[in-house]
């Protein structure tokens, strides 16, 4: 799987740019607010159909643009790909792939798989669950890009039963409750699902990842923490978790309709991370900590690469200049074979051959 070429329109700081890289390693040099982030951001928004800095398409607008383009060709073994989008500042967003209309950002991903690496991700290790949630639903997304629906249909489903229990409270309809019931189980437990099969696909890479980068071997694993008493031990399955979420939105009802709002389900879980035991959140050095995030992102990459059997597109945005040296050797040690893009505002940071491309506003050269 590897980038062609990309072409951008009004997009972000780029009024106009085509930037052909190099099918290994591209490191984008320059000052601080050049424009660096912004390639990479482009190239995964061809492949995910959003943003990795999570802001609104709107602001990926270029100033006096009324909408953005961005159109990219992918090498996939045996076939080429033409990923096209464009983001209109107000309305609803086109895309294509090769000249063919699709509504679905799953059906991107069948044509283009990222991994980005941020310094934010340390937030996944350090900060509130909702972080590790979103590390694992987009971990399953790129390992199956079905896996877009069953989160997309659970969130739709929640927000559903959250909208009848804000506005009528006590006064809730049970029968009409119920139906909302069915449906956050039915989705819910496939969600469940989805984060089990991530886990587990994580579990061995992330190991083996972990005691590169931080010079010995350590247990990884996801404690995961349920809010409606299921685990990824259960035996049933799907099914079992199915029961187990309906019966618990049915047990909560009653302080669901107090509270107007859903208390229990997956969007309530904690998958917490532990090294040896420890949780990460308090008991691990910030050392272990970035390795342990840098551990996830390549084992993610080595999953994701395994199931489709070629390299997914590695975008590493800034990640260098958060490391000591020793960090950032192990880490250039253990990037795999393939396509990446690096950005850094100091070249000597990125221990790593490869094409320097100079980044200054509104170019790539």
């Amino acid at each position: 799987m590897l980038v062609e070429w990309i072409h951008l329109t009004s997009f972000r700081s780029y009024p106009d740019l085509r930037f052909e890289p190099e099918h290994g390693i591209n490191v984008l040099v320059g000052a601080n607010a050049a424009g660096k982030t912004n390639v990479l951001e482009s190239i995964g928004y061809l492949g995910t159909g959003r943003s990795f800095r999570r802001v609104p398409d709107a602001d990926l607008v270029g100033e006096g643009s009324d909408a953005a383009v961005l159109r990219g060709e992918v090498e996939l073994p045996g076939s080429t790909s033409l990923i096209e989008v464009e983001i209109p500042r107000e309305g609803r967003r086109r895309m294509q792939v090769n000249r063919n209309r699709v509504g679905r950002t799953a059906d991107l991903a069948e044509h283009l798989r990222t991994v980005v690496f941020q310094p934010d991700d340390l937030d996944v290790v350090k900060r509130s669950p909702s972080y590790r949630r979103a590390f694992l639903d987009e971990a399953a997304v790129q390992l199956w890009p079905v896996a877009h629906q069953d989160l997309a249909e659970y969130e739709r489903s929640v927000r559903q039963r959250n909208a009848l229990l804000k506005q009528m409270g006590r006064r809730t309809d049970r029968p009409t409750l119920e139906v909302w019931n069915q449906r956050v189980a039915v989705a819910g437990a496939r969600v469940m699902a989805r984060r089990v099969a991530t886990m587990a696909a994580l579990g061995e890479p992330a190991e083996r990842a972990y005691e590169g980068l931080a010079g010995g071997s350590a247990a990884i694993s996801f404690a995961y923490q349920s809010s409606w008493g299921s685990s990824p031990g259960d035996g049933g399955g799907v099914a079992e978790w199915e029961a187990r979420l309906w019966e618990a939105l049915e047990a909560s009802s009653a302080e669901d309709m107090d509270r107007r709002v859903t208390t229990v389900g997956p969007h309530r879980d904690d998958p917490a991370l532990h090294i040896d035991g420890r949780d990460t959140r308090t008991r691990v050095s910030q050392g272990e900590q970035r390795s342990l995030v840098l551990a996830l992102r390549l084992a993610q990459q080595e999953a994701i690469s395994a199931r489709l059997g070629h390299p997914a597109v590695m975008l590493l945005d800034d990640v260098f200049s958060e490391l000591d040296g020793a960090r950032a050797a192990a880490l250039a040690s253990a990037l795999p074979p393939g396509q990446a893009f690096i950005s850094t505002a100091r070249d000597e940071e990125v221990p790593l051959e490869g094409r320097r491309w100079s980044v200054r506003p509104g170019s790539v050269t």
